[in-house]
């Protein structure tokens, strides 16, 4: 079979909304994810594992911080011909307007697709935390001879109505794509479960241009709701089954199809806590699938003294004094004596100053809390200061960076948001 020439574009300009105020300053792909990722990294890393190497990233909605992470942590060597990680903002081709949707996102730079002329288009998202290899599902592409596949996450049924949900026959052919129905019809050889859609793609090249040519004509611009739905009718469009991908490295107290949205608070809170503990159901330390981010050149964390009880530490931070648990503590945080943590994601060029306590919050960068503050022990109180979730998280806007971080001014090459 011959190997097919490749061409990745990642849908990176989410607003993210939901998540607000962590995109307040920034887009979705760019928010900071565990100890040192940001959320973009996942799909990237999968990609650059799966020996995908030509990559255009659209961005849109405040671009800056992704623009500056992509930058800084994905160079990719130069010297060898059809290896890139190119940050493409609206070039406004095709008219005045900014991207439409997803659909009308790629048809706005099908220039690049002409340039490269590749076999197959992978369509990612940039939004997920996942491992996956995506030449498993490349390899079911064609043997499936397939025009378009459709990553699918198995859900319980009783969960479907919350996704996009694929009905399929038992070889993975679609007949139809369902959005949060009532009653999810269930996966062709498992009553139990549905195919929810992850938002990847496979398009041989070919279908992909025709189909956004037409859809442009008619003024739709989703692959989701426009494009994938009318293709059924037309071309064979196959699902693959995300849970048959297997990936080097996974230990057994892992979930073997590791997949989450981290599109609310609540679900961008919880997905901290999978990657937490010895034994993790998403164990981020996989020599054999690295997932790669920026070559932070700061110092070690430093403990003074304290206690610190299952929780994430990263570069940079000192702990004088207090007391962690369960909690992730990105770069460069400085914890003073007496303070308590607990249930908490603090990132970076954080101090938090001596006899405070907080429970069950997200403190975003370039903050200071000064002596005793108390976050999250009253909901009507943090309600008149921050944003507090459906749930009760409670989430500290940024501050501004460039004039105090916790050891002093922050040298302008490491400002970021």
């Amino acid at each position: 079979m011959k190997t097919p020439k490749i061409l990745a574009v990642v849908m990176a300009g989410g607003e993210g909304k939901r998540l607000y105020p962590l995109t307040s300053e920034r887009s979705k792909p760019s928010v900071p994810f565990g100890g040192r990722y940001r959320i973009v990294d996942f799909v990237l890393s999968n990609l650059i594992n799966s020996r995908i190497n030509a990559i255009y990233m659209l961005v849109q909605y405040k671009s800056q911080s992704l623009i500056e992470h992509v930058r800084r942590a994905w160079s990719v060597p130069s010297t060898l011909p059809g290896q890139f990680i190119t940050v493409v903002p609206p070039q406004m081709r095709a008219g005045s307007d900014w991207f439409q949707g997803t659909a009308d996102a790629v048809y706005q730079n099908l220039n690049l697709i002409y340039q490269h002329r590749p076999d197959i288009v992978a369509v990612f998202g940039a939004d997920h935390i996942y491992r996956m290899d995506v030449q498993q599902m490349v390899r079911f592409h064609l043997e499936s001879e397939a025009d378009v596949t459709v990553a699918a996450l198995p859900v319980p049924r009783e969960e479907g109505s919350s996704f996009g949900i694929i009905a399929a026959e038992g070889d993975g052919r679609i007949r139809e794509f369902l959005e949060k129905p009532k009653a999810p019809p269930p996966m062709p050889n498992d009553p139990n479960r549905s195919f929810a859609s992850m938002g990847n793609y496979l398009f041989n090249c070919d279908t992909l241009i025709s189909s956004l040519e037409a859809a442009h004509g008619r003024g739709e611009n989703d692959f989701g709701h426009h494009i994938l739905p009318r293709l059924l009718q037309s071309h064979r469009v196959f699902a693959y089954d995300f849970s048959t991908n297997v990936i080097p490295g996974t230990r057994d107290y892992e979930e073997q199809a590791y997949w989450r949205d981290v599109g609310t608070i609540e679900a961008y809170f919880d997905a901290h806590k999978d990657v937490m503990g010895l034994k993790p159901c998403f164990d981020v330390f996989n020599l054999h699938w690295p997932i790669y981010s920026s070559n932070y050149q700061g110092p070690v964390a430093k403990f003074i003294g304290g206690d610190v009880e299952n929780s994430i530490i990263a570069g940079g931070t000192v702990i004088n004094g207090a007391k962690v648990r369960n909690s992730v503590i990105r770069r460069e945080v400085f914890l003073e004596e007496d303070v308590e943590i607990e249930d908490c994601i603090i990132m970076d060029y954080v101090r938090i100053k001596r006899g405070s306590r907080l429970r069950r919050t997200i403190v975003d960068r370039y903050n200071v809390l000064e002596a005793d503050t108390r976050i999250g022990f009253d909901p009507e109180a943090d309600a008149k200061l921050y944003t507090v979730s459906p749930t009760g998280i409670v989430v500290v806007k940024a501050g501004r960076p460039g004039l105090q971080g916790p050891f002093g001014s922050v040298p302008p090459l490491i400002l970021d948001r």
